[in-house]
């Protein structure tokens, strides 16, 4: 089926360059950026087109994949346009397919489709998207259609319930997003003691990367180590005293829940003091 795309910034380049390589019928790119949809054909050797009306003409499978604030409005556009039997999709992990309103009545099949990856490069990303694994929602014939096209590229899809994308994308943004936060934390503290931020990052390296893979091969449980596990409280304590305040807040509230899965991990144990630890203020 011919495939078209509507927005060629990270997202967009990478899907479309992934679908060529995998044999897919990528007819081209609309943006708003005439340059942007230009560099984007360039890259995946396909054409970009003037007008949105000519890219919708063109294709019977639209991916929009511009930012979420522009979705609905790219979809009040289109849906003006003559759309028939077509499958229409955005690829925002926190909204549903209920952003395409009216559609039941159109003639259309319309879902959401998010792969679990990050678009830190417009250009190499694609890469990485081998590995991808989608979750896709909406009506029934667009998530069979988009489902059967991912996992025929060797992609896993995962079906859901619209009503959780909003959770569902939280997770993400935690396991993604927000580790980094973590990371740059014990970083900025290393350079507090003396390290340049390329020395923190070097030296760290190793238990960055095994503790990632031991939760990834193990779980969280089993791969749990250090003070809070071992029920070490004055160690704890010796942390939150040299840390400001704002790091201390954070310190506690991981560490709460680090508690927890301490309990899980050492049924028998009692955690109550290193939990009032935590609570403390």
């Amino acid at each position: 089926m011919r495939i078209g795309i509507i927005g060629a910034g990270r997202v967009g380049c990478s899907l479309g360059k992934y679908f060529r390589l995998k044999g897919a019928h990528l007819v081209g790119y609309y943006d708003a950026s005439a340059e942007a949809s230009k560099e984007a054909a360039e890259f995946t050797q396909t054409d970009y087109f003037e007008t949105l009306e000519q890219l919708v003409r063109e294709s019977e499978i639209l991916f929009i994949t511009t930012p979420d604030t522009w979705i609905v409005p790219v979809w009040e556009e289109i849906k003006e346009l003559s759309l028939t039997n077509q499958i229409i999709c955005h690829c925002s992990g926190a909204l549903s397919s209920d952003s395409f309103s009216g559609s039941d009545d159109m003639g259309v099949s319309c879902c959401s489709v998010h792969p679990m990856l990050p678009f830190s490069n417009k250009f190499s990303s694609y890469e990485q998207l081998n590995k991808a694994f989608f979750t896709v929602e909406g009506q029934p014939r667009a998530v069979e259609v988009i489902s059967r096209l991912l996992e025929a590229f060797g992609n896993e899809v995962c079906r859901i319930d619209g009503a959780c994308k909003p959770k569902y994308h939280a997770a993400a943004s935690i396991l993604s997003n927000h580790v980094i936060a973590v990371l740059d934390t014990g970083y900025r503290l290393l350079e507090e003691c003396g390290f340049s931020r390329e020395e923190a990052v070097c030296a760290t390296a190793e238990l960055v990367r095994r503790n990632v893979e031991n939760v990834l091969e193990k779980g969280c449980e089993e791969a749990l180590t250090g003070p809070i596990e071992r029920m070490d409280t004055g160690t704890v304590q010796k942390h939150l005293d040299c840390l400001s305040s704002e790091d201390a807040g954070l310190y506690r509230v991981l560490g709460s829940r680090l508690v927890d899965l301490a309990e899980k991990k050492h049924p028998g144990q009692d955690y109550d003091e290193m939990r009032l630890i935590m609570e403390r203020k």
